[in-house]
């Protein structure tokens, strides 16, 4: 009986225990099972906040070509090797330092320094833009804490000789400079995103599902034949070293549809080499840089006067004694040309004669065809920096001020510019936008300057590149060339300096049926010779040739057929 009354106590706690581990199991499985029912969503998005990630996929940057399809600027695959500094500072991981460092080809005391200074991040990168070969050798190591991350790096095939033209990107792939920058939108694509399941270190266990797709750039064909660009690159770069000029441009049209053939200029930079970037070399000097332009702009005075009505081809100016003055400032030629046509006044770049003829028709009507052939106004290529010169209007103008106008001071141009404005007078008087991106069906051009003023002054300036004329130089065996040079001083410290130049010269070719305009502008050539006739002329004679037997332009009559070397010496007239 003593033994029963033992027993009871422990009966009584043995099922309070049962109870209160049935009790237990009841409240585990409820847990459990509402977990799995009804919070079961923000278990697996829990879950996946740590498991699941979103990886950006990146997009092909579009192509950049020349007119004829010749690779400008290609994306090209490479992979940037990114790391956890948390991972890579454990013991494991720590003890692979070295090997990592000679796999980044990076020296191991730079890589130390920097993972135990940045030791409590979670991403840095490691390397950026890797040759996959290379990259492949760094993620053979298997250290935790390294990952590959697939990019494209910007390539550009013909380097220096396009790099202003075409630009560059960042290294995120992100246009900077040029068409790249221009047209960035239009180039970069949409990337695209795919979701991926990761381990506790970061590693990519597999990939589940593409959300997007990406979507590749748009190519861009420019107008440009890289055949010319190489040509005029080449030529450009000779007489801007031989020179010892400060900066160098040349633009050439396609005169029938506007486009751009070729332009260049110098100091240039190499886009695949940015290490060793020449920042003075970026800027497209032929659009973003404006000059006071000198005598190139003659013949738009002179087309101007023809166009009043008050002069004819047969006018003649006296231009004795070679010198005037006009209110308290003085004009002069070179010497005295005495009595000269309006043909002369461009042979022999008469300052006295173009004084006289706006002294004539006013300034308005010289302002009006500036107007017209575009200065002062955008040209119509989107670019970046572009600009649009300065193109002096007032009610009143002091004589002084319109006698120097019409020789080519007190206004600005760029390089595109004044081989626009020389297009007009190719082109029977008519103008066009110019065009960088190659046009399957020519701009609609607009009447500007009559048809027969056009074709006159075109004429004339035939006489310019005669034996006689400031650009014998330009000349080119078996065509008719049509220009005018250009030798304009520059402001120094508020004052036109006798010591630094802009040497120029504008020209037409062929004259019977025009095909290019084109234009070279040489800052500050530091050699001795200085004048345009000298300096950018020849370059216009070996361009300009060579580009009639690319483009294919039949010669002029047999008869015309002469050759440039044995003619006349120079004639030494500053225009």
């Amino acid at each position: 009986m003593n033994k029963s009354k033992g027993t009871a106590p422990f009966k009584g706690r043995y099922r309070t225990v049962q109870v209160f581990i049935l009790l237990a199991m009841v409240v585990v499985t409820g847990r459990v099972a509402m977990l799995h029912v009804f919070n079961r969503p923000f278990l697996q998005n829990e879950g996946d906040k740590r498991t699941v990630r979103e990886e950006r996929i990146p997009a092909h940057r579009g192509l950049i070509l020349d007119r004829n399809g010749s690779p400008l600027a290609v994306s090209t695959a490479v992979v940037t090797i990114t790391a956890n500094p948390r991972l890579l500072n454990e013991e494991k991981s720590k003890a692979r330092w070295n090997d990592l460092a000679d796999a980044l080809d990076i020296p191991f005391s730079d890589l130390a320094h920097r993972l135990e200074r940045e030791k409590h991040k979670g991403f840095i990168y490691l390397k950026r833009q890797m040759r996959p070969a290379d990259a492949k050798k760094v993620l053979k190591l298997r250290i935790s804490g390294v990952y590959g991350k697939p990019e494209y790096r910007r390539f550009y095939p013909a380097g220096e000789v396009t790099s202003q033209l075409v630009g560059l990107t960042d290294i995120d792939d992100k246009g900077q400079e040029g068409i790249e920058l221009a047209l960035d939108e239009w180039l970069a694509g949409s990337p695209g995103v795919v979701r991926v399941i990761k381990d506790r270190k970061g590693r990519v266990i597999r990939e589940t599902n593409v959300l997007k797709s990406a979507e590749a750039g748009k190519e861009v064909k420019l107008s440009i034949d890289l055949r010319l660009q190489y040509l005029a690159y080449r030529e450009l770069l000779k007489t801007f070293q031989e020179s010892k000029a400060k900066s160098a441009s040349l633009v050439m049209l396609d005169v029938k549809t506007g486009e751009v053939l070729a332009m260049a200029n110098q100091p240039a930079f190499n886009p695949n080499n940015r290490s060793e970037m020449n920042i003075a070399g970026i800027r497209n000097r032929a659009i973003t840089d404006q000059f006071e332009p000198g005598s190139v702009v003659k013949p738009f005075g002179v087309a101007a006067a023809l166009e009043s009505g008050h002069f004819s081809n047969t006018s003649i100016i006296d231009t004795s004694p070679g010198w005037m003055r006009v209110g308290r400032d003085v004009v002069r030629d070179h010497r005295n040309y005495g009595e000269l046509s309006l043909a002369g006044i461009l042979e022999k770049s008469s300052n006295m004669g173009m004084t006289k003829l706006t002294m004539d028709i006013g300034p308005e009507a010289l302002v009006s065809v500036f107007q017209k052939v575009g200065f002062g106004q955008s040209t119509g290529v989107v670019f970046p920096g572009e600009s649009t010169g300065v193109l002096p209007v007032r009610n009143r103008w002091r004589p002084i001020e319109a006698a120097t106008l019409s020789f080519g001071y007190g206004l600005t141009v760029t390089t595109l510019q004044l081989a626009q404005a020389y297009m007009v007078l190719a082109n029977d008087g008519k103008a066009m936008p110019v065009s960088l991106i190659k046009r399957d069906i020519p701009a609609e051009s607009h009447q500007v300057i009559p048809p027969i003023v056009a074709e006159n002054v075109l004429d004339m300036m035939k006489s310019v590149t005669s034996n006689t004329g400031t650009a014998h130089r330009a000349r080119i065996d078996g065509y008719e060339v049509a220009g005018k040079t250009g030798t304009a001083q520059k402001l120094v410290g508020g004052k036109y300096s006798s010591s630094s130049h802009i040497a120029l010269f504008a020209g037409v070719v062929p004259v019977n049926n025009p095909r290019i305009a084109m234009v070279i502008m040489v800052d500050g050539p530091s050699a001795g010779q200085y004048y345009g006739g000298l300096i950018s002329a020849p370059v216009f004679s070996r361009v300009a040739g060579e580009a009639m037997r690319v483009l294919g332009v039949p010669p002029d009559s047999a008869d015309q057929h002469q050759m440039v070397a044995g003619t006349a010496s120079q004639s030494r007239n500053k225009g």
